[in-house]
């Protein structure tokens, strides 16, 4: 398998993550998204959006991450990255995972920032959006896992809402969220960051990272 990904970018790295966590290798080839890469007719041929990631399989091209994740999850089934034999709670994870995954990440990423820009918005405005659109995400992904009783979000062994929450407070520090009201997703963050499916994930740590 190849991933098409940038190291920055907050959903290739969900999957990257989640490759790790299974032990699966896959190759790896990069778009770097400020220079338009991802643009390329040729990556359009993969990918019609133009966005990262894009994974190349035996079968096809699986594109947008939340779906990858699970097709890797059914595929190869241990470690799980969703509860197996509860479906609540099942839907639990996949809605921790959605408020970021399709409320929060979209609408701060460049491509909106940079449409904003486009349209007027004052610079300082442009500032503003990504904080409150992050601060409110996570302000509810904290309230959705008030009642943990593991060191990860859902139980004592990281999975999809793990995986979606680690590049989103990155994404936040970037952005200067103020993260003092998130201190369950900080020590979950913190039980991630000792593992190293996470640590080789990193950004900093892959091969295109400037």
């Amino acid at each position: 398998m190849r991933l098409h990904g940038y190291y920055r970018s907050g959903a290739s790295w969900r999957v990257r993550i989640a490759l790790n966590l299974k032990g699966i290798a896959v190759e790896h080839a990069f778009h770097h998204l400020r220079r338009g890469e991802q643009t390329a007719p040729d990556y359009l041929a993969l990918n019609p959006q133009g966005l990262v990631p894009a994974l190349e399989t035996d079968r096809g091209v699986l594109t947008q991450s939340l779906a990858i994740i699970e097709w890797l999850d059914e595929s190869y089934p241990n470690p799980p990255l969703l509860p197996r034999d509860d479906a609540f709670l099942r839907a639990r994870v996949r809605a921790f995972a959605q408020v970021i995954a399709c409320d929060t990440h979209p609408v701060q990423n460049l491509k909106v920032l940079q449409r904003l820009r486009d349209d007027g918005m004052p610079s300082s405005a442009v500032e503003d959006w990504p904080r409150w659109v992050i601060g409110s995400g996570l302000a509810a992904c904290e309230a959705l896992i008030a009642d943990r009783g593991g060191r990860f979000c859902f139980g004592d062994a990281p999975g999809l809402a793990d995986i979606c929450l680690v590049p989103q407070l990155a994404n936040a520090r970037r952005f200067g969220v103020d993260l003092a009201p998130c201190p369950g997703l900080l020590a979950v963050e913190a039980a991630c960051k000792a593992l190293p499916a996470f640590i080789e994930a990193a950004p900093e740590r892959q091969p295109d990272a400037e």
